[in-house]
């Protein structure tokens, strides 16, 4: 490039037969480079002094000569074209010769759909037309006629598409190319994993759809949790990995859990409860069970079931896990920090009334100090964030499964969980599916869940207002999803409130001396025990530590198991 001060507009590269400038057409909207300015590889670099010059020469540079840009490359001027790559298209995930082939091995050989019939359906199929042709096929064999091209072709003879693919042909042409009926249940796994990955890529196309959407009302924390639910929906849907399991292996598991239970003397095979008739009458806290404990309020469930957390989690600690459970407790009622304080006042022996009036004296402060450096050990994890739904209750219990192998959920209390995101078919069906929610979680994670739940007032009419299965509130589907449904009931607490007139020394007295009787007592009534009896356990509670323990035998109210 020669260096000419005079002229503003550089050199033209030596070229061999270089048309004149003026000869190179019409160049469109393109803009003269400033005085000085190189084009680098995609960028231009123009010197410094040249940015001042560009500013104060626009109207001298709009009247001169179009030149073309140089490139530098390694050293050597070229004329170069800019290149613009255009990103590649990507496909939804499908495999059309699987579909071909399953379909063809099925014409081939009806017996082929079994392999693929508990799992696969019409909407796994990527190609629409080959959908309607497997559920045409599943009809007729469903129905107990053979499948193949020519019983089908009936079938399709107004279909549109399926014409416009070839009709009866086409259907042969899928006979032709089944290879072999051994592979038809790897073709339908292909098939629906695929189905699984393009709804996979719909739920994360929406997903990000709505959190870019800034006119929604919807919490980010209600998206993410609606999220949830739908990828373990999708994850839940169709499940095939499940089926039949040989009776060998049932067996086997069945003697392994009564083996559990003899090395513990016959005592259990759960998670304890640290209540020793309860125990008895359950043979413990089993895994996957789903069990409900229902009361009215001020009966004591939320201090029985802490009661009973507590004894599971501490068993634990103490027995190095070899017997109890590492315990997640849900409190949607109450705080953290209230349940703690109930935990101390329990094991200390101090009013829980007087430790949150700060009316504690010296030496009860000094026990709570202690006890608290050994209880802080126990694994026993608390989780205290209102209106949570299943699935948020799913994700937090397999984080804790995973990270400190959780062996017992509690939930505090049932009507207190959030239906999942766009429900709206009223309070029973939600309460119906949260239930169904709870008893799938205990399942999956191979855990005992407790729930607790209120009952209607309806068990207050009754003389004496004992609790039964049809006072559950919100039934429905409580009791049937429920492998034990348990009920606490304080003749105590409703006694108190009989209190006859004072001036009447002889009803009085009576009163005086049932209220004795059932002073200190607590019945957990069992209404549904699917491995076991039904029957009470009156056990006996201390209200000013909101403690239940085992009732002294020798006490004129027990009656043992």
């Amino acid at each position: 490039m020669s260096n000419n001060n005079n002229d503003d507009t550089p050199d033209l590269p030596d070229m061999p037969d270089a048309p004149p400038v003026e000869d190179m057409g019409d160049m469109g909207d393109y803009e003269p480079m400033a005085p000085g300015e190189e084009f680098v590889g995609d960028d231009f670099m123009p010197p410094v002094d040249a940015v001042a010059q560009t500013g104060a020469s626009t109207g001298a540079a709009a009247t001169s000569q179009a030149t073309v840009p140089q490139v530098v490359v390694d050293n050597t001027v070229e004329a170069t074209a800019k290149v613009t790559e255009l990103p590649s298209y990507r496909t939804l995930p499908h495999n059309l010769e699987a579909e071909k082939a399953l379909l063809g091995a099925i014409f081939t050989d009806n017996r082929a759909y079994e392999r693929v019939s508990e799992f696969l359906s019409s909407e796994h199929f990527a190609v629409a037309e080959h959908g309607k042709i497997y559920e045409a096929a599943q009809k007729l064999m469903e129905n107990g006629q053979v499948a193949d091209p020519v019983t089908l072709s009936g079938f399709f003879e107004g279909n549109d598409e399926l014409v416009a693919m070839g009709g009866p042909v086409y259907l042969a042409e899928l006979a032709a190319s089944a290879v072999t009926i051994i592979n038809a249940g790897e073709y339908g796994r292909i098939i629906y994993d695929l189905h699984m990955k393009r709804e996979l890529i719909h739920l994360g196309t929406n997903m990000v759809n709505e959190a870019y959407d800034q006119g929604t009302q919807e919490s980010a924390t209600n998206q993410i949790e609606k999220s949830e639910q739908q990828l373990y929906d999708l994850a839940t849907q169709g499940d095939h990995e499940g089926g039949f399991v040989d009776f060998r292996t049932s067996i086997l598991q069945a003697v392994h859990m009564a083996e559990a239970a003899h090395k513990r003397d016959g005592a259990l095979a759960g998670v304890t409860t640290g209540l020793t008739d309860l125990d008895q009458m359950l043979g413990g806290l089993h895994n996957s069970d789903l069990l409900i404990l229902a009361g009215r309020p001020s009966m004591g469930k939320t201090a029985l079931v802490t009661n009973i957390a507590y004894n599971a989690a501490y068993t634990y600690h103490k027995t190095g896990g070899e017997e109890g459970a590492v315990v997640g407790f849900f409190s949607l009622e109450m705080s953290s920090e209230q349940l703690a304080a109930r935990i101390l006042s329990e094991q200390v022996e101090v009013s829980s009334s007087k430790m949150r009036k700060g009316e504690l004296a010296n030496d009860e402060f000094t026990r709570l100090v202690v006890a608290s450096q050994e209880l802080h050990r126990i694994p026993l994890f608390i989780d205290d964030t209102p209106a949570l739904t299943v699935s948020a209750l799913r994700t937090r219990s397999r984080r804790l499964k995973r990270q400190h192998n959780l062996g017992l959920i509690v939930v505090d209390y049932l009507q207190l969980i959030s239906p999942p995101p766009g429900s709206s078919d009223g309070r029973v069906n939600e309460v119906s599916e949260i239930t169904r929610g709870l008893k799938t979680l205990a399942k999956e994670l191979d855990v005992p869940v407790i729930a607790l739940s209120q009952l209607s007032r309806a068990v207050e009419s009754r003389d004496p207002p004992r609790p039964q299965l049809s006072d559950l509130r919100e039934s429905g589907s409580i009791e049937q999803d429920a492998d034990v449904v348990m009920f606490i009931y304080r003749p105590e607490y409703y006694h108190e409130r009989k209190m006859p007139d004072p001036d009447n020394l002889d009803k009085l007295a009576e009163w005086q001396e049932k209220l004795e009787k059932v002073k200190n007592i607590g019945d957990v009534i069992i209404g549904k025990q699917r491995h076991g009896p039904i029957g009470d356990i009156r056990l006996s509670f201390q209200g000013e530590f909101t403690r239940f323990a085992d009732l002294d035998p020798h006490h004129p109210s027990y009656e043992g198991p």
